[in-house]
Formats: C-alpha cells, structure tokens, sequence
C-alpha cells in the first residue's frame, strides 16, 4: 500500500471521528497558540523599543550624577549616586566642550505638575523640564508648531514654556495654544511652542510634558541641592568614544578629580537603555519558550493518550486490515500519519490564533502588526515533532496486534 493511499485511509479515519479529532487538535492549538502568541508578542515588544529609541539616536550621551535605576532581576548592585552637578559646573562643560557635536544643559523642574487654563486644568502629573536653546535637538522632541526659546528669553530666564500634545489636548481642545497664558505651579508661563505628538506608547514623559527655560527652573527650584543633567550629541557615531573621552576629562577636570580619584560622575550613552530594554526582553523570550514547550509537552501527553484510546477503539478494524494482507508497516504508518495529519491541523489552527493574539498584544501597547515567519516554520516543525512523538508508540502497538485476537476483540 502507497503512502498516498495510507494518508487517505487516516483522513476517513479523522473524518469519522470528528469529536475525538477536534479535541485532539484542539489541544495542540492552545499549546501552538500559546508559543507562537507570546513569541509574536515579544517580537512587537522588541520592534517597539527598536523604534522608539530610534529617535534617542546612536550618537548621543548623557553626563548625570548618578546611573539609570534599571537593573535585571533582583541580583546586582544599586546604581551609584554621586555629588550633584550645579549649574556652574554644567554651564562651564557646555562652554568649554571643544568637540564637533552638540551641547545641552537641562534639569527637572517638576514631575508632578498641574497646568492650569481658566477654569481647565491638567491631571498633577506633568513632567516639567528646564532646558537651553540645544534641548530639542538632543532629546528626540520636534515643535509641530510655534518656535524655539530666544537667546533673551534664556539669558533672564523669562517665563515662557513648550507643551506637549497632551496638555493642548485637555487645555486647548479646539484653540491654538501659542501666545496663551498658563498657570504652572504659582507662575504664569506664555507658551510659544507645541510638541509633535508621541503617542501613549511612547518612553518617558511622553506627550504629558512641559518644557522651560534653564534659568527660569533654576529660579523656581526650592532645592538648593538640585542636579544638572548634561546632553552630548556629536555628528557622527564613530566619533562617539574620543567624544566621551574628552568629555570624561573636561569633567573631571571642572570637577577638580585627581589622577587618583575616580569619576564622580556617570556617562550613558544614548542606546544604553534601549539595548537594557532589549536584555530584559530577551529573558521574557527564554521564559516564554520554556512555558510554550511545557505546554505542547503537555498537548504531546494528550494527544499519545487519545491515540492509544484510538487504538483499543479500532482494535476490531486493525484486525480487520491485517486479515485483509495489511503488515504492520502498513498498520503503523496509518496511525503515524493519522496523528501527523492532527497535529498539523491543530497547528494551523493554533498558529492562526497565535499570530492574532500576539499581535493583539503588540498593538496594545504601540507596536506594529507582525508576522511571524519564523515561528510560523518553527510552529509546523514543533508539529510535526510532536506528531511524531505522540503518535509513535500508539502506532507501534496497533501494528503489533494479533489479527486472531483482534478480531474477537469486543
């Protein structure tokens, strides 16, 4: 008997048992669905974080006191914190760094501001940050409309202010926000420019974030301990390692360091969170793979059960066949190809449901749609695998059954 012909009489079989055949294939869906859903999920993820720190840029670093408070599991050392950096202190890097790039001087003025209009007024988590005339350019921030601070504006720390497209959502619905007068805290602020929109998805404060001028936060601080954040965006990334060697000299030097003295300071580069991200990403992925495979190695377990049921259900026709001049090859390959034909349909399935629920999942939170292909192929070959697996040993005990026995077998 051909092969074509056994792969026909395990298609009338699976036709015949529509219920057992739509459980069994039903629970190597979820196991498939499961894989391949959280795997399409996590490559969303990862295509979101690849986009969203794409506008950071490669060829910038950030010079702060202390070091992102992003760690990996529970292990591992707190980030250091060091001295502040003052004003004077950042003022005289920016005036004094030599290097091809850009310099930005800002500081955080408020995480938790409320923004005022009238009687309107903003929910109080406003990120307000003080910044210079460089501070767009480093930070990923473009002006959908109005203007830049002006050179007086930042030299007497004149109330002006950007806003982000939230806060000209909730205060400006259906109004130009430049030239109106807002509240922030206790000071009215003119607003001479809007942000282009973000989105929800995006990293940090986002759209809910209000820009001022470097002097002006430095007057409306309270805290006289307040620390200055330094940005360094040079023109081409190949120069980004004597960049912050210079920088770490210039620093260390209007930091009045020693040779002997260690930095008191900490240098970030521009991709080091995105690249933190994506660790962190990578170890969901090894988690998610070893959930998928427990669970397929569980649909495995059930679909070797169900066969074997199959087997002592179908003792009579096996009987049956080999009385006919069936050998057990042929006996075999039917229950071999019978539990491949099952598992492939149940595959599709679970692919089909996988790719949506991760995508699901990926639009949920700003990424893109995706479609798999690797573990699409990956999917198929698991199925086969497992139809192997499963349908092995069923399909050696059918092929060894005494035709005599089998047919008196009620």
């Amino acid at each position: 008997m051909s092969a074509i012909e056994t792969i026909k009489i395990g298609i009338q079989s699976i036709k015949g048992n529509k219920l057992r055949t739509t459980l069994t294939a039903l629970i190597i869906s979820i196991g498939i669905m499961a894989l391949v859903g959280i795997l399409t999920a996590i490559d969303g993820v990862k295509s979101f974080a690849n986009n969203t720190f794409a506008s950071m840029g490669s060829n910038s670093f950030t010079i702060r006191n202390r070091g992102t408070n992003i760690r990996i599991g529970g292990g591992g050392n707190a980030p250091k914190r060091f001295p502040s950096i003052k004003y004077d202190e950042a003022i005289a890097f920016k005036k004094s760094y030599n290097t091809s790039g850009i310099v930005s001087v800002s500081c955080v003025s408020s995480f938790n501001a409320t923004l005022k209009f009238n009687e309107k007024k903003t929910n109080p988590n406003i990120y307000v940050q003080g910044g210079d005339e460089n501070y767009l350019l480093t930070s990923g921030y473009k002006l959908e409309s109005g203007r830049n601070f002006s050179s007086s504006e930042l030299e007497f720390g004149t109330a002006v202010c950007i806003i982000g497209h939230e806060i000209k959502t909730n205060l400006f619905p259906n109004t130009d926000p430049i030239n109106k007068i807002i509240s922030i805290g206790n000071d009215k602020y003119k607003i001479v420019g809007l942000l282009t929109e973000k989105g929800s998805a995006a990293v940090g404060a986002g759209d809910r974030f209000s820009l001022i001028p470097l002097l002006k936060a430095k007057m409306t601080s309270g805290s006289q301990n307040r620390s200055y954040i330094i940005t360094v965006t040079v023109s081409n990334p190949q120069t980004m390692e004597p960049a912050i060697g210079e920088a770490t000299s210039k620093m260390r030097n209007i930091r009045k360091l020693n040779v002997a003295q260690e930095n008191n300071f900490e240098i970030t580069k521009s991709d080091a969170l995105a690249q933190t991200f994506l660790n962190i990403v990578s170890y969901l992925t090894i988690s998610a793979t070893v959930i998928g495979i427990v669970t397929l190695i569980g649909a495995s377990i059930g679909l070797m059960n169900i066969m074997l049921v199959s087997v002592t259900e179908r003792t009579r026709e096996i009987g049956i066949r080999k009385s006919l001049g069936a050998t057990p090859t042929v006996i075999r390959r039917q229950f071999l190809y019978e539990a491949l034909l099952i598992c492939q349909l149940g595959g599709i399935g679970g692919i089909i449901l996988g790719i949506f629920a991760g995508n699901g999942l990926s639009l949920l939170i700003g990424g893109g749609f995706i479609i798999p292909w690797q573990w699409i192929f990956g999917g198929i070959a698991v199925c086969t695998i497992v139809g192997l697996v499963s349908g092995l040993y069923p399909a050696i005990k059918a092929s060894k059954l005494d035709p005599v026995e089998a047919l008196r077998y009620e």
